[in-house]
Parts: C-alpha cells; structure tokens; sequence
C-alpha cells in the first residue's frame, strides 16, 4: 500500500501536468512556444510548474499571495525529494 501512494504523489503531479499541456492551452499560454521549460518542469518540479501555471493565468503574477503559492509549489517539491533521505535516516549505517 506504501508503494502505491508513494508511486501515486510521484506520478500523480507529473500526470496533471501533460494533461494541462495536452488537453488545453493552459501551459501553451503561459509558456508561449518553448517546450523546454515546461518539460524541465514536467520533470524536475511540477508542483511548482502546475501552481506558477494556474497563478499567471488565474491571479496575475503581481499579487503577493500569488508568489506565494508559487514557493509553497516549490516547497512541496524540494520537500518531495528531501522526504525520502529524512524517512530513511534510520536505517542508513553510520
């Protein structure tokens, strides 16, 4: 059961986001033409790829609580790595 929600929360960001890209022009319209960084984002941060997506189009990138929905997109991310090492720290042989 672990593995399927672990496998879930990893693929689950990473899922909504090409069906954003390819199902809309939400993605299309924020990036314009270039695949790159939305692929970057696809693949190394996509919480904060989805939230920086539905704040331009939604809030405007001007209001505060806007970027701050950004950094907690970014959090989660960095947070998604980190967890791993944290939960394990345990087992690790020193």
């Amino acid at each position: 059961m672990c593995c399927f929600v672990t496998l879930f929360l990893l693929i689950g960001p990473r899922f909504a986001l090409v069906c954003m890209w390819l199902f809309s022009d939400m993605v299309t319209r924020v990036f314009g033409t270039n695949f790159i960084i939305p692929l970057l984002g696809i693949i190394f941060l996509p919480y904060t790829a989805i939230f920086y997506v539905i704040v331009y189009l939604y809030m405007g990138m001007a209001n505060p609580f806007a970027w701050a929905l950004v950094i907690l997109g970014f959090i989660i991310d960095i947070s998604a790595y980190g967890g791993g090492w944290w939960g394990n720290r345990g087992r690790l042989r020193r």
